[in-house]
């Protein structure tokens, strides 16, 4: 265990969409809703009303209905989830002294140090009071001695609940729950602990590190530790991020369009690629064109808040076709995000199918892997 106890806060906004839905509708309220976008796209979040007829997240919206023929489905307010997650953001900005934002309707509070001053826990509650008196918004949290105990919890008190673990009672928190519980185990690997007869956590705390290893590489070393609730995980300070941007000078001054355009699109893969490792989202687009002469020209472009490829291409060829209306030579482009917002796939879950995800899912592995520009659109590899 630390060699001294953290008090570390964590808050989740129960069912964060349809909180925000049922919040612009209260007729909502004790529904079946679910949140999803086009007919072969996959369900973003949906309640636990609808939950209890076994709709989940990530499932197909087809397979949703025929679940859930009385639900009521609703396409998803990109902007309005992403405004009232700052509103919950500026509260906890202003209230703590360092807390890190994991997701649009995740955070991580560290309130270590502070007992000497007044109760951790008495204050998260407070806390949680204020938030959902100034956005109305329902939200649970936990106060453990580090971040996946933290996590654990409150998912096992949602909705709209609290707890505190308190330090040294890890292990025995844990002991009882599924192994799936434990951050980190996913369909693959619970599977594999099943087939070994391991199905709560406290069997698997029992299990040899080395064993662990043995069977599952280098992850079974963190498998061993989380089982056990060690986790010396550090809170990330959240901040901003103004823009994100990437600049293509030339060899050769060139009036090639189809090449610009293609050099326009990847560069705008790598920025997009950058945003979703950040788990950042991007509502605004700025295309700049420096001319053989020195002069420059630039279009800026709002558009809904994403971090998909062939969005943000489509926006960015736009802005170009817009901007270049004269045949002079071009020495550099500049392509540029701003108005960026904490987001992850699961927000662009409303616009896209499943077969997109899996499709971005699949090339970002293979990006961390190897490198950013190991996959490319086969438009984005085009030379002079």
């Amino acid at each position: 265990m630390q060699n001294e106890p953290r008090n570390i806060l964590h808050f989740d906004l129960d069912t964060f969409f349809v909180s925000v839905e049922r919040k612009r509708n209260p007729k909502l309220m004790g529904k079946p809703v679910i949140i999803g976008g086009q007919e072969r796209g996959v369900v973003a979040s949906c309640s636990y009303e609808a939950r209890a007829f076994g709709v989940h997240s990530a499932m197909p919206i087809r397979q949703a209905k025929f679940l859930c023929p009385q639900g009521i489905y609703i396409s998803g307010d990109y902007d309005a989830y992403a405004g009232e997650s700052k509103a919950v953001t500026e509260v906890i900005h202003t209230n703590v002294p360092l807390y890190e934002k994991a997701s649009i309707d995740e955070f991580y509070v560290d309130l270590t140090g502070m007992d000497k001053f007044f109760g951790s826990y008495k204050y998260s509650k407070e806390l949680k009071q204020k938030i959902t008196k100034e956005t109305g918004l329902p939200i649970s949290l936990a106060l453990a001695s580090n971040k996946l105990l933290s996590k654990v919890a409150t998912n096992e008190v949602k909705p709209n609940g609290q707890i505190m673990i308190d330090f040294g009672e890890e292990r025995n928190y844990l002991a009882p729950l599924k192994v799936q519980k434990l951050p980190g185990v996913g369909g693959q690997t619970q599977t594999v602990l099943n087939k070994l007869g391991i199905y709560t956590i406290k069997v698997l705390a029992e299990i040899p590190e080395e064993m662990l290893i043995a069977k599952f590489g280098k992850p079974g070393s963190s498998l061993a530790k989380r089982s056990k609730g060690i986790d010396e995980s550090l809170i990330i300070p959240y901040h901003e991020s103004k823009s994100i941007s990437t600049q293509e000078s030339f060899l050769s001054d060139t009036i090639n369009t189809e090449f610009m355009m293609s050099q326009l699109s990847n560069m705008t893969e790598r920025i997009a690629f950058e945003l979703r490792r950040q788990d950042k989202l991007t509502g605004c687009v700025s295309v700049r064109l420096r001319y053989a002469d020195m002069n420059s020209e630039s279009k800026q472009s709002t558009i809904r808040y994403t971090n998909q490829d062939h969005e943000l291409i489509v926006a960015v060829k736009q802005l170009f076709k817009k901007l270049y209306t004269r045949r002079q030579r071009v020495g550099q482009l500049a392509v540029k995000f701003t108005d960026l917002i904490q987001g992850t796939l699961q927000i662009d879950l409303f616009a896209h199918t499943q077969e997109q995800i899996k499709l971005y899912q699949a090339i970002d592995s293979i990006k961390k892997q190897f490198g950013s520009t190991m996959v490319l659109q086969a438009k984005g590899l085009r030379t002079e």
